[in-house]
């Protein structure tokens, strides 16, 4: 049921989020500090991002498999630039039935490890290379502050693994797999993302590359959307995945890994929501649609109900459900549903019934701007139609808003102001020394470097010297 009131979002931006996830049903605090239950609202919406992803996986001719929980501790150690990466965040299992074990087990914060151990195995021949495998599951990683979805001790996602005969091939594989997270943000979510490059002092432990898609959320700070990552023969050498090439020469393979989680159900909610509540893109909402009938009496119930049915009927190639719980007003419902982010609600009420037609209102507009009234002659080409002008509509609004606040500044002294409540796009040296200088002063991150750049010169945003690279910073969740 909706709270009394939500928190408008521009009086307190992480305090509506929170109301909003509560409220719509999306998620709840689990007992564990950190930890959360997702809700089955939640979860359908989580469910369609995986079918999206996983249609895209299969397409590029990636397959699905499943990897321990536990990890030995050794495992971790193999990789030292990994395990110092992770070592503060791991939760490890010392007792296992009553008993100390002889060597503790992690519970996976990531999977390169044991992935690397099984790789070394299966891999003997170029003719076993490549392996595109990608496994859907949880992972723990215990964060001292945490955010349902943006940020949670235990959070869901996928993970691929693959290994290369060649770096040339691991490099596109790399690559191929982040324009993946891309076409799924901006076409599915309707979140409009930079995909880039990650700066050496934020990319992933153990990577050689690490490449991201960065997302700009509501209050304008923003989000690591997705990551994909080149590591080289990191992990190879640590886990001895080697092979017999053609010429009959022993070779190192060539590894990659790539995540996206249900952050992105927080990227979404922050992305299109508004003081009413969620908003949700029609090709990922649970329901795409809501159906309310209106009447007053048993009288005008029969009248609209055979109406609802027949409609619910020429509509099931959406995904929809037809609000009849007694006892409500049709207010109330309305007032559910919005704060639930459904798409599109159609009214049918005995007015609708005598003329033909029902009522239509859009999520995505105000009040009696998004209603409208329409046939049910052809209803399913109708909503159809609407449904994809809603989602275009809210990727436009949404790249909008990114435009209006991302600045070139000028100087230091500008940056610093932009990114209080904003992006600065804005020319970097390379040297790590500046890029800490702006987090130190600022706390705005280099979020990545964008694969289209202006080309040519220009002069460091922090130190004035000659830079060949314009890279987004912001602060970020």
């Amino acid at each position: 049921m909706p709270v009394e009131k939500i928190t408008k979002r521009s009086e307190n931006f992480s305090d509506w989020y929170n109301q909003v996830v509560i409220a719509a049903e999306l998620a709840d605090y689990a007992p564990v500090r950190g930890c959360m239950v997702v809700r089955p609202y939640g979860w359908s919406l989580w469910e369609n991002i995986q079918a999206a992803l996983d249609r895209r996986f299969k397409a590029t001719g990636h397959v699905n498999a499943a990897f321990p929980l536990l990890i030995p501790m050794s495992f971790l150690e193999k990789e030292k630039e990994h395990v110092a990466g992770f070592s503060p965040e791991l939760a490890i299992v010392t007792i296992g039935g009553g008993e100390e074990l002889e060597e503790p087990l992690v519970v996976r914060p990531t999977s390169e490890t044991i992935v690397g151990y099984m790789y070394a195995k299966w891999v003997k021949s170029y003719r076993d290379l490549p392996i595109l495998i990608n496994q859907w599951g949880n992972v723990v990683r215990w964060e001292l502050r945490t955010k349902l979805f943006l940020r949670t001790l235990e959070f869901y996602w996928q993970e691929g693994h693959t290994a290369h005969a060649t770096e040339a091939e691991a490099q596109e594989e790399t690559r191929r797999m982040l324009d993946v997270y891309t076409d799924f943000a901006l076409n599915e979510a309707a979140v409009p993302v930079v995909p880039g490059k990650k700066t050496p002092s934020e990319r992933f432990m153990g990577a050689v590359d690490s490449y991201t898609i960065e997302a700009m959320m509501g209050d304008a700070r923003a989000l690591q959307a997705g990551t994909s990552h080149f590591l080289g023969q990191n992990f190879a050498r640590a886990f001895d995945i080697q092979y017999l090439d053609a010429g009959n020469q022993l070779q190192y393979a060539w590894t990659t890994s790539w995540g996206l989680s249900t952050r992105f159900v927080g990227a979404i909610i922050m992305t299109h929501g508004d003081d009413q509540g969620l908003i949700l893109p029609p090709r990922l909402a649970p329901y795409q649609m809501v159906i309310v009938p209106i009447y007053r009496n048993d009288a005008e119930k029969a009248m609209v109900r055979p109406v609802v049915e027949r409609l619910k009927g020429e509509l099931c190639e959406f995904r929809l459900t037809v609000d009849d719980r007694e006892g409500l007003t049709p207010g109330f419902k309305f007032n559910d549903w919005e704060l639930r982010g459904v798409p599109l609600r159609i009214e049918v009420g005995p007015k609708d019934v005598e003329k033909g037609t029902v009522a239509l209102a859009r999520r995505d507009l105000p009040g009696k701007v998004g209603k409208s009234a329409a046939p049910q002659v052809g209803i399913a080409q109708t909503v159809r139609d609407m449904l994809e002008t809603i989602q275009e509509s809210l990727f436009e609004r949404a790249l909008a808003f990114r435009e209006a606040n991302t600045h070139a500044p000028r100087d230091y002294r500008e940056f610093a102001e932009v990114v209080k409540n904003g992006w600065a796009l804005a020319w970097w040296c390379g040297d790590g020394a500046c890029e800490a200088k702006i987090k130190e002063e600022t706390k705005a991150t280099a979020r990545c470097i964008p694969f289209d750049q202006p080309g040519g010169e220009g002069r460091c945003i922090v130190c004035d010297r000659k830079a060949g690279t314009k890279v987004y910073f912001a602060r970020a969740y």
